[in-house]
């Protein structure tokens, strides 16, 4: 492991691991889009109780979008890189839509085992620190969305960056 992202949000930091091995196009987009800054200033605007947090919408950046959170992309989408790897606690993956194949920038941490994500969605990481903070914005008070889930966060829970930094640096 080379390189890791460090997910700095305003409850806390997590670390981030990446398995190219797995998702090798999937990491690099993701590492590309964070060096671009393209996740800061966004926010996780799905969290859903045990399940999992999402985010990287850059509609989220903007309030008054709020109607479309959940639909952003950079712009273009990627192929699936489905495989074994286990949904569990920790575990990084990229949100779609029900098209296989329409990953763009939105991704989610598990909060639990979501075993029947297996092999459907993109993993591509695993949390390596910061497991606290995964767990308190797990716990951020939510609201009914628009699509009627409960899941969307009564307080703002904001991805301040996304650094692409040496693994070495965060020992």
């Amino acid at each position: 492991m080379d390189e890791v992202a460090v997910i700095k949000t305003n409850v806390g930091e997590m670390v981030v691991g990446f398995w190219p091995d797995v998702a090798p196009k999937t990491v690099e987009n993701f590492k590309t889009l964070a060096k671009k800054g393209f996740y800061d200033g966004t926010c996780f605007h799905r969290i859903v109780k045990g399940f999992m947090i999402q985010g990287g919408d850059p509609l989220t950046k903007d309030a008054s979008m709020e109607d479309r959170w959940g639909t952003g992309d950079p712009g273009y989408k990627i192929k699936a890189e489905f495989s074994d790897k286990a949904h569990v606690r920790g575990v990084l993956s990229m949100a779609r839509s029900q098209n296989p194949d329409s990953a763009g920038s939105q991704f989610f941490v598990c909060l639990g085992d979501a075993r029947f994500l297996d092999r459907q969605y993109t993993a591509f990481g695993q949390l390596i620190k910061g497991d606290d903070v995964l767990g308190k914005i797990g716990d951020t008070a939510v609201g009914q969305s628009n699509s009627g889930e409960r899941s969307k966060p009564m307080t703002r829970v904001s991805v301040e960056s996304v650094k692409i930094v040496s693994a070495d640096s965060v020992k």
